[in-house]
């Protein structure tokens, strides 16, 4: 399986900041906030990682993760010309997916929790696999709603009214189709192609799997100050506790064996 973070986007949510870094550089209390998707992919044992962004951070992320290999990792990466939706990096790393399948995570989503590597994973059988986790306000987000025996219905992108909780998070696993179907889809009245819409193509035809992720599991959307400043304080507080390092690309690749 291949991995792609998409570091792009504008992050107009956290301006002025970000018209002069990318939100994906801006420390999550001591490290830079890209390492922590980068870190649930190699959790999951991802080595193959394509990062996507923007030209004028090009050469800041090379200089910040080069090759890879001093994670045991090769990390390319490609440039998205302009915000045009989250499939767009499905189709941007149509030749670095080759035939394989794909997990693709948002560079501003920190995960934090007991087997999340363990859960990315795509079988034959499914055409893709979402993360979906409980929360407070489901009008920020994509929701999945549920029929009444529970199975889904469908995924609505911000509802104004919706009886669901299950968010939609910034990760996604697909069988090696999605490349095909992202290229099918078109633009919504934002003017950029919405992952609601390629996540939905695949439950209307059944091959859609969800996977809840537990209480004891952390996501935070890191893409406003708020999630920002609780996702450092969450860091600061598990690391001054519990003695470890949230996060650490190196200490990974040491666990996993790779370096």
């Amino acid at each position: 399986m291949k991995g792609i973070i998409l570091a792009g986007g504008e992050g107009t949510r956290l301006h002025p900041v970000t018209l002069a870094i990318s939100k994906q550089l801006i420390p999550i209390y001591n490290k830079p906030l890209i390492y922590y998707p980068l870190a649930t992919l190699m959790l999951a044992g991802v080595k193959d990682i394509l990062i996507i962004t923007k030209q004028i951070d090009l050469e800041l992320f090379k200089n910040l993760l080069g090759n890879g290999s001093q994670f045991g990792l090769n990390i390319n990466f490609e440039v998205q010309k302009k915000s045009n939706g989250i499939p767009e990096a499905l189709i941007i790393g149509k030749k670095f997916i080759g035939s394989e399948s794909v997990a693709l995570i948002l560079g501003d989503n920190f995960f934090y929790g007991s087997g999340i590597g363990r859960s990315l994973n795509v079988s034959q059988t499914f055409g893709a696999k979402i993360f979906l986790k409980e929360v407070a306000n489901p009008n920020n987000f994509g929701v999945l709603e549920l029929n009444p025996n529970g199975s889904p219905k469908r995924i609505i992108e911000k509802p104004i009214k919706t009886e669901s909780n299950l968010a939609v998070t910034g990760l996604y696993i697909y069988s090696n189709k999605v490349v095909e179907l992202a290229s099918t889809l078109k633009p919504s009245e934002r003017g950029e192609t919405e992952i609601t819409d390629l996540n939905n193509i695949f439950l209307y035809n059944n091959e859609l799997e969800t996977h809840i992720l537990p209480r004891s599991t952390v996501w935070f959307d890191t893409g406003t100050f708020e999630g920002i400043h609780n996702a450092s304080e969450f860091v600061r507080i598990i690391e001054a506790q519990q003695q470890i390092n949230v996060g650490d690309p190196k200490e990974i690749a040491k666990l996993n064996g790779w370096i």
